[in-house]
């Protein structure tokens, strides 16, 4: 929360909408939150950084991963909040519930999961570092975590400082999110830029080590 990032006001992750999370997600969103541009941008992606016959992580997900359908992975563990969205999902050999605005930690092994991805969903978290603290406990060495986002959200639920800034000082803040969190080594990647046709797409990664 704030005392991870001090620099930021009192009211950063406060959010429009102050009930629980999981009230808001209580109905199954069948739907997809970006385009087709972008969906194929991030599983290019994805094609590209997340091992082949590796653990994922696919965290805050849905009834659908974006995953290639041609890579397959030794497992895919799902989280989010809702059960009926992710028993939906066909990528998802396992998968669970969990509020991580209000528990953050993780219920996996430490380094047990060779990529852990955040798709369009990093705007909503409250104790982000946190989050990421466990994310960066559960990859194992060299593993990368995959943010990708967008300039589209349920604005209720939108954490205050996410909704302040743009798509620049998104990244920005993302980076700063996964310093605070330990990882050694970030990177920017725009996959779809700003004012071009359709959803933009940014994604920020992370490793634990340098190399």
């Amino acid at each position: 929360m704030v005392q991870d990032l001090p620099e930021l006001p009192a009211e950063a992750f406060a959010k429009p909408d102050r009930s629980p999370d999981p009230l808001f997600y209580a109905q199954p969103r069948l739907v997809t939150h970006i385009d087709a541009a972008a969906i194929a941008a991030v599983t290019d992606l994805y094609r590209a950084v997340v091992p082949p016959g590796g653990v994922v992580l696919d965290l805050m997900s849905s009834w659908i991963s974006h995953l290639p359908d041609e890579v397959a992975y030794a497992r895919v563990i799902g989280h989010g909040l809702n059960a009926a969205e992710l028993a939906a999902n066909p990528r998802l050999a396992r998968h669970f519930v969990q509020d991580l605005n209000a528990q953050p930690q993780l219920p996996l092994d430490t380094a047990s999961v060779d990529a852990a991805l955040i798709c369009v969903s990093v705007q909503y978290l409250q104790r982000p570092v946190d989050v990421l603290s466990e994310v960066a406990r559960v990859l194992r060495p060299g593993a990368p975590v995959v943010i990708s986002f967008s300039n589209r959200c349920f604005p209720t639920k939108a954490v205050a400082i996410w909704s302040a800034l743009d798509g620049t000082g998104h990244a920005q803040l993302v980076q700063l999110y996964l310093q605070r969190a330990g990882f050694a080594r970030i990177e920017a990647r725009i996959l779809k830029p700003e004012g071009g046709a359709g959803d933009p797409l940014t994604a920020v990664l992370g490793w634990t080590t340098t190399a």
